[in-house]
Order: C-alpha cells, then sequence, then structure tokens
C-alpha cells in the first residue's frame, strides 16, 4: 500500500485548562505520518523552515517515513496557536503564521505520483487540488481541513470535498461548510457533493 500524506509540518502552540506549550513540533503531516508508519512507509509532502528541528526529521526517517517529499526553505516554520477549553472538540484559533508555508508550490517525486492512498491534510484547499492533480490512479483520496481554509477559501474547498473519498472534520467545521445549524443535514448535505465517508 502506498500512502502519500500532503500537509502541514509546523510548530504548534497550545493552551488547554491544564497548561501551555509554546512551539512544540506539530501538524497534521506529522502525526499523520508518524501513526501510519506503523503499517506503511508514508511519503510526505510538506515544507518547513530553517528553523525546524532536525531530530524531527531523524524521527521521520527512523520510522521509515520517506521525507523526499519534505522541502526546507529559508524562512521561518509554519506555526499555529489555539485555545483549548474543557471539550476538546472545541478550540479557538489564536494566531497562524503561514511562513514558509505561504508560498509552497510542490512538485511530486515521480514515484509519489504512482500512490495509491493520499491524504490531503489540512493545508490550502488550492494546494490541495495542485497535489491531487499530480497523482495518476488513487484508489482512496481522504482529506481535512480547518476554519481557516472554510472561512477564506470555501469554493476550493467545495471543489476539492468533490474529489474525495473521505472527509474529516469536528461537529463545527461540518455545520460551518455545509452552511447548516443540524449536523445531520450538515452531514448529508456535504456527502452528497462526493465523499462516501
Amino acid at each position: 500500500m502506498s500512502l502519500v500524506i500532503v500537509g502541514s509540518v509546523a510548530f504548534d502552540t497550545l493552551e488547554t485548562p491544564y497548561g501551555r506549550r509554546e512551539k512544540i513540533v506539530g501538524g497534521s503531516c506529522t502525526y499523520c505520518s508518524l501513526a501510519a508508519s506503523f503499517f506503511t512507509q508514508p511519503k510526505i509532502v510538506a515544507v518547513v523552515g530553517e528553523d525546524f528541528p532536525e531530530e524531527t526529521i531523524e524521527l521521520f526517517k527512523s520510522r521509515g517515513v520517506d521525507v523526499r517529499g519534505l522541502e526546507i526553505q529559508s524562512g521561518k516554520t509554519f506555526h499555529w496557536e489555539a485555545r483549548y477549553g474543557d471539550d476538546p472538540n472545541q478550540r479557538t484559533t489564536i494566531k497562524t503564521e503561514l511562513n514558509v508555508f505561504e508560498d509552497f508550490s510542490p512538485q511530486l517525486p515521480p514515484d509519489y505520483t504512482e500512490a495509491e492512498i493520499v491524504f490531503l491534510a489540512n493545508i490550502d484547499p488550492d494546494l490541495q487540488e495542485d497535489i491531487l492533480s499530480q497523482v495518476k490512479h488513487p484508489k482512496l483520496v481522504a482529506m481535512d481541513t480547518i476554519n481557516l481554509w472554510i472561512k477564506t477559501k470555501p469554493a476550493p474547498l467545495l471543489r476539492v470535498l468533490e474529489k474525495v473519498n473521505v472527509y474529516f472534520a469536528n461537529d463545527e467545521e461540518i455545520k460551518m461548510l455545509a452552511k447548516e445549524s443540524n449536523l445531520i443535514k450538515a452531514g448529508k448535505k456535504l456527502l452528497e457533493r462526493g465523499p462516501s465517508f
């Protein structure tokens, strides 16, 4: 099973009722690839700045993650700051600093274009669509997003949604994207756009 994961490898600043952590390694691509490494050798597509710790890249390699699609560019790594309350499904984004991610436009290595499974993790939907167009014949495509892209790029996000099999979102994101306050109706509305799950 060949798996390509496209998303953020980032720094997160997180606050919960139990404490605050500043600029810890985060990002959807980071954790998806490390989890998937128990079952396959995932290939990642992401960008980091020169401030990103080499030991994390070495961790990817030690877990069998193919990092040829991880670009290291001059500048700072993507940084996301959020606050979580008692309900971990509810969060407030405090700050999003795209940094090197802002101009990221990857070309997939040739063998990445043959992937059977593609996970379009939380990134700009225009970038999700561009990367998906580079993969020749995926058998399964899944995607994730957050409220930032739902608010700022709903049209491109809905275009990508029509091309995927699986859409991951929390209750708030589903309602926001569907423009429907009833969760069941919102879910059905989004499923009508293309995804099976």
